[in-house]
Order: C-alpha cells, then sequence, then structure tokens
C-alpha cells in the first residue's frame, strides 16, 4: 500500500453473486467486505484514497484501448476483441485497465475514504 497513492476498488454486489449457486461457497470464503473494510482504513491511517467504482461501471465490458462499450457480455466470456479498434482484451486485465483509468481520473476530485 506504500507505494500507491489511489486505490480502485469495485462495489460489487457480492448479496446477488451468492445467489450464484457453483460460486457462492468461493465467493463467502473471499470475506469481500471485510477485506474493503480492511483496506479502507489502512489507506485512511496512510493518508491513500480509495475509489470506490460504482457495480454499474462496465469495466470488463468497455474497451480499454477506444472506449466501445459491447452491449452484453456473459461471464463464460474470458477474451474479447473490441469491433471498433479490433484490440484484443483479456477480461481481467481490461477491467483492471479501466479501474486505474478511473482511480487516475479521480485524483484530483477523490477524498481519502474514512474508515
Amino acid at each position: 500500500m506504500r507505494r500507491y497513492d489511489v486505490i480502485a476498488i469495485e462495489d460489487l454486489n457480492v448479496a446477488g453473486m451468492l445467489k450464484n449457486h457453483p460460486l457462492a461457497r468461493a465467493i463467502a470464503d473471499m470475506g469481500f467486505a471485510e477485506f474493503r473494510r480492511h483496506l479502507t482504513y489502512k489507506a485512511a491511517q496512510r493518508g491513500k484514497t480509495v475509489v470506490v467504482v460504482s457495480r454499474w461501471y462496465p469495466s470488463s465490458k468497455m474497451c480499454s484501448s477506444c472506449g466501445y462499450k459491447t452491449p452484453k457480455m456473459p461471464r463464460a466470456v474470458r477474451e474479447w476483441t473490441c469491433p471498433e479498434c479490433r484490440t484484443r482484451h483479456d477480461r481481467d486485465v481490461n477491467a483492471a485497465v479501466n479501474l486505474q483509468k478511473v482511480a487516475e481520473s479521480s485524483v484530483g476530485s477523490a477524498q481519502p475514504v474514512s474508515a
């Protein structure tokens, strides 16, 4: 945490994710709420900023190169090619790049999240 001044996380709908029975146990074991709480107070202690990105932000479906947003993307799709700029994306890496962009754009206006 000392290396980064701004950290972006997604506000996930954990209750909704728990309704997906094949994933429910793994999701419940993760302790997302505890992780977020811990990250938030540790960041505040160190004067860092945690940017919580809306669960509705299309981080996986939006091309991190050109901004094109694909209308639908099933969870099973792990890689995709943007129809606009032809950039090939790994779904998770693309989402991470998009979240990084949100965090970077929020630096000027973001306030540290208090514990």
